[in-house]
């Protein structure tokens, strides 16, 4: 028998528990509830208030097959501040209770992604060690009427919350649109590939330590 069917095989008699999750949070400032599919088909709804984050969501969904719902509302009349980050803090604490002890997946992820001029790459590591370096050197201060400095925070709500590692490089681009969408994504199909079940891993955790 070929490698390629062994690992069919093996895959097939192989049962894990429903990766999805379920998270509310509501504070002074917001109120947020997400709920992911880790092995979805990219079907995504989100209302957020603030029509650029919904399009990165849409992205994270589409090239990730998560199916995603994000509900939330916030005091966008301030600023987009507060909804943003509560939206990254909410969607990394699904992904981390999705995942649950997370045994049997890939863990590390990668992807290098191109819009046009902008070419970015993302590497990360559920390593349940939160950890951010974001190398985005983004030209204008709005897309739209986005504010881009909240890229950077939505990232480190996502990181610390989901105990992730992620390095984020540009590569190259001078578009801040084109910048920013290729970044999301580039976490996308790292996260896709992370997450995957490695069937040769079966229930184990993906550690020469044996816990994560």
């Amino acid at each position: 028998m070929q490698t390629s069917d062994r690992l069919t095989n093996l895959t097939q008699n192989l049962t894990f528990p429903n990766r999805t999750a379920t998270v509310s949070r509501k504070t002074g400032e917001t109120d947020v509830q997400v709920t992911l599919n880790l092995d979805g088909t990219g079907q995504c709804t989100a209302n957020t208030g603030i029509p650029f984050l919904n399009h990165m969501l849409h992205q994270i969904s589409s090239h990730g097959l998560i199916d995603l719902n994000v509900q939330a509302t916030g005091d966008i009349e301030i600023d987009d501040h507060h909804t943003n980050e509560d939206v990254g803090i909410t969607l990394g604490m699904a992904l981390a209770k999705a995942l649950g002890d997370r045994k049997g997946i890939v863990r590390f992820g990668h992807f290098i992604a191109p819009l046009d001029e902008a070419l970015i790459q993302v590497a990360l590591d559920f390593s349940g060690r939160p950890h951010l370096s974001y190398g985005l050197e983004i030209p204008t201060q709005r897309v739209g009427t986005y504010d881009t400095q909240l890229v950077r925070e939505f990232f480190v709500a996502i990181v610390n919350h989901s105990q992730m590692t992620l390095h984020i490089r540009q590569l190259d681009g001078i578009n801040s649109h084109h910048i920013i969408e290729a970044t999301f994504k580039a976490l996308a199909r790292s996260l896709r590939m992370a997450a995957e079940i490695d069937p040769r891993r079966a229930h184990t955790i993906p550690s020469s330590k044996g816990v994560l």
